[in-house]
């Protein structure tokens, strides 16, 4: 079953590329989105890593929350569901 994870307190400059090299080590990592502001593009500072594995997934929380990455601490934990705020851009 495939996992997803939040990953947070990146730098600004971080890049997808950046965080598949990261979480290369655990092998079955099958998508990284960063997320950008719509307007500007630039980095949120925060992403979600997704894992074919639920076991790699946890292996990877345990080894990089908390851990220094471009000069930040990051965090990483399993994502949560997201909301519906009820509140729709037309």
């Amino acid at each position: 079953m495939s996992k997803k994870l939040y990953v947070g307190n990146l730098s600004y400059k971080a890049t997808e590329d950046d965080l598949k090299d990261l979480f290369k080590e655990f092998t079955t990592v099958t998508e990284v989105k960063l997320v950008t502001d719509r307007d500007s593009g630039k980095s949120r500072g925060f992403g979600f890593v997704e894992f074919s594995s639920g076991e790699d997934a946890d292996r990877a929380v345990k080894s990089l929350n908390g851990k220094m990455f471009q000069e930040r601490e990051m965090i990483v934990n399993e994502a949560r569901p997201r909301k519906n705020s009820g509140f729709r851009r037309y």
